[in-house]
């Protein structure tokens, strides 16, 4: 069965209370589902921003996209995503992920572990937060239960068995590190690999009564009459990508409102995506392309 679409924007710049509570209000006019704000340093923390752009809208969900684990102990999380969850009135949908920014924990003053102690802790982590939450004697509990849905992004295949096993939405960043580059320096991958990590996950959650919701983040929105040129400016940049991978990848949404949203649908078709998410700066590019696709 497809599923039907569903559209996040994920919310990066903070200037004040009413710029911050009028750009929600405006991504809820536009139609977006769900109002997400990253994990990064040098960007607002994640949950006071979710419970005002809460208090501000009334149809959209809120998410994190995604907590790095490693900036978290569990005890204090399950403390955070429950009193996040009930002062939002149970719109809140939890993403995590093993973070890749190594200059950001060691700007934390956090460790830095290897690509497997990383995801060990993404492990110890979910395990811990479904204890908690789901324990009825927890406080504060969370509003939903047995507990927010929960996103967990990534492409390796623990992190993808672990999506199958624990994850209401699986979300595919699309990238890796970039081989000889220093931590965090990411490297688009080919379409076709992107396919195969989504097949993957498949296979790893084909016991699973309910299958997950996909999930991309979409780097570009560009409307134009010149598709090519635009993928043709984006090569130096794409990190090895060719312009035919770049024009058929969907980190790059390119063309007119309408080729856009025959893009997403052939995403959806080819990879599973029904969950489309756009960063803060294409939040208006993007959102006559959800006009174009609301109800598809």
């Amino acid at each position: 069965m497809t599923r039907p679409f569903r559209f996040g924007v994920n919310l990066v710049a903070l200037d004040s209370r009413d710029a911050w509570r009028a750009k929600c209000r405006r991504a809820e006019e536009l139609g977006y589902d769900v109002l997400l704000v990253p994990d990064h340093l040098g960007a607002p923390a994640p949950f006071p921003a979710l419970v005002a752009a809460a208090e501000a809208t009334r149809r959209p969900r809120v998410g994190t996209f995604v907590l790095n684990a490693g900036f978290w102990n569990p005890a204090l999380l399950a403390r955070e995503v429950a009193t996040c969850d009930r002062l939002t009135g149970g719109r809140l949908e939890l993403g995590l992920g093993t973070g890749y920014v190594r200059s950001e924990h060691e700007r934390a003053g956090l460790p830095w572990g290897s690509p497997g102690e990383r995801v060990d802790h993404l492990e110890h982590t979910v395990a811990e937060l479904d204890h908690l939450l789901s324990d009825p004697e927890h406080v504060p509990s969370p509003r939903q239960r047995p507990r927010p849905p929960l996103l967990i992004g990534g492409n390796g295949d623990r992190v993808l068995r672990l999506a199958a096993r624990h994850a209401e939405i699986a979300a595919f960043t699309g990238a890796r590190q970039a081989p000889g580059a220093p931590e965090g320096v990411i490297h688009l991958i080919s379409p076709d690999e992107l396919e195969e990590r989504t097949a993957a996950y498949r296979r790893f959650a084909a016991g699973r009564d309910e299958p997950a919701e996909l999930n991309y983040l979409v780097q570009r929105v560009v409307v134009t009459d010149d598709r090519r040129a635009v993928a043709r400016e984006l090569v130096p940049y794409a990190l090895g990508a060719t312009e035919e991978e770049l024009l058929e990848h969907p980190a790059l949404l390119t063309g007119s409102v309408g080729q856009i949203a025959e893009q997403v649908r052939a995403h959806r078709d080819r990879y599973g995506f029904s969950y489309i998410c756009v960063l803060d700066p294409f939040m208006e590019t993007f959102g006559p392309v959800i006009e174009e696709l609301r109800g598809s």
